[in-house]
């Protein structure tokens, strides 16, 4: 069976480098942190009170007053991000058939502001049940997906997936194999994810995987640092376009870059700890180019997960040197959640637009708040430390996993017809 190709036309982004993808590019290759003290609730009695948050947003400049008040703030952002790569793709009931349209989105956690706010109101009071009906429709992951294909008129395949931080590299994942086996001409794809709230930073906060840094936020986030402490939380939404060639060339439609393959594993290692060896990462970057027809030498540039943890940059870095040997030294690496946090659902997502615009332009976004070296990594390896750059990008790969040992990762490359 011939796989069919897909390639990218369309992006939409909500990030806290800014609220389009012009805008977050713009910052990404400037080096911009995305880091400050939380507005979204009084964080002050909090281990970490800063986080990555999106900016200067109101729903309702996009969405109407009542409808926005039935969607918790992660299907808020999913659904603008989504008119952003809708509107920017052009797709109309004229040039497509809504019944080959579908949704794969993706978030690690869902509703959770929502959640916390129903639970805890209930607590308030005298144990009368007095819920809000939208409650469980506002709470499950699922409806995003929902709601940005009721909004546009999609009909095709339309679900959610969840694998905690891998989650919106996992439904662009599902989205490309939909396209390739011939069962959708377009897939709507990413995720988004909120829960700057204080279950969520509390919750992460007990697991000690947050930087503590309260004293300096917007260096908190240091990727490959020897004195990384942990991830600095994000909230974002991203969402692409994901086409069948032929059917993007019969519209018009502006190309941005081919899907050229795409791997998932697992670490069956521990639920919150990356395997020593970066065994389940090894094997993810190798199955993705072995989907792609790729060799390690036809990669340029690797967005890595590289949250700022101290085992995980560890494990990561130890992954690429195994699969791309001496062509590692070649590479450019970077994080740039060095610069946005770590969107969790999220989080592959924005990175894969990172690797896409990377492709684009031929620039590499930086890894920023880099002081001191960590003896542990080879520094002999590219991590595109402090400043962008320019280098010829014909080929990008974007890691991205999760708690619970799930890996996955995809690979963009220049269309050429």
């Amino acid at each position: 069976m011939q796989l069919k190709r897909i390639v990218v036309t369309g992006i939409g982004a909500l990030t806290p480098l800014g609220n389009s993808t012009t805008e977050y590019w713009n910052n990404l290759r400037n080096g911009v942190s995305g880091a400050d003290f939380i507005t979204q609730f009084d964080a002050s009695k909090f281990k970490t009170r800063f986080a990555c948050e999106i900016k200067n947003f109101d729903p309702t400049d996009f969405i109407d007053r009542k409808e926005a008040r039935k969607l918790d703030r992660f299907a808020q952002t999913a659904v603008v991000a989504s008119d952003q790569a809708v509107q920017d793709a052009g797709i109309t009931a004229e040039n497509a058939n809504m019944d080959r349209v579908g949704v794969v989105f993706a978030s690690g956690i869902g509703g959770l502001i929502t959640f916390q706010e129903e639970v805890t109101n209930f607590a308030k009071g005298d144990g009368t049940p007095r819920f809000n009906p939208f409650f469980i429709p506002k709470m499950i992951l699922d409806i995003a997906a929902g709601h940005i294909s009721m909004r546009h008129g999609f009909r095709g395949p339309n679900f959610s997936v969840v694998s905690a931080c891998a989650s919106s590299t996992n439904a662009m994942m599902e989205a490309f194999n939909l396209i390739r086996l011939g069962k959708a001409d377009i897939i709507i794809t990413g995720g988004s994810e909120s829960v700057v709230k204080e279950a969520g930073v509390g919750g992460f906060n007990a697991m000690k995987a947050l930087s503590e840094r309260n004293d300096d936020p917007k260096t908190a986030s240091r990727p490959y640092d020897k004195d990384r402490d942990g991830f600095v939380m994000g909230e974002a939404a991203g969402v692409l376009v994901f086409e069948e060639l032929e059917h993007a060339l019969k519209r018009g439609a502006k190309i941005y870059c081919e899907v050229a393959g795409a791997g998932a594993t697992a670490d069956a290692h521990h639920i919150t700890a990356p395997h020593p060896e970066g065994l389940g990462a090894k094997n993810v970057m190798n199955q993705a180019l072995e989907d792609a027809g790729m060799q390690p030498s036809d990669i340029d540039y690797i967005n890595t997960h590289g949250t700022s943890t101290p085992l995980g940059d560890i494990a990561e870095v130890k992954a690429i040197l195994d699969v791309f040997g001496e062509h590692a030294y070649k590479l450019n690496i970077s994080s740039t959640k060095s610069m946005t946090g770590h969107c969790l659902g999220a989080a592959g997502v924005i990175e894969a637009i990172a690797c896409i615009m990377s492709v684009q332009n031929d620039v590499v976004p930086p890894t920023i708040n880099h002081f001191t070296d960590d003896p542990e990594l080879d520094s002999k390896l590219n991590f595109t430390f402090h400043e962008a750059q320019h280098r010829t990008v014909n080929a990008a790969l974007s890691n991205t996993f999760g708690f619970g040992g799930h890996n996955a990762c995809m690979i963009f490359k220049k269309f050429s017809a």
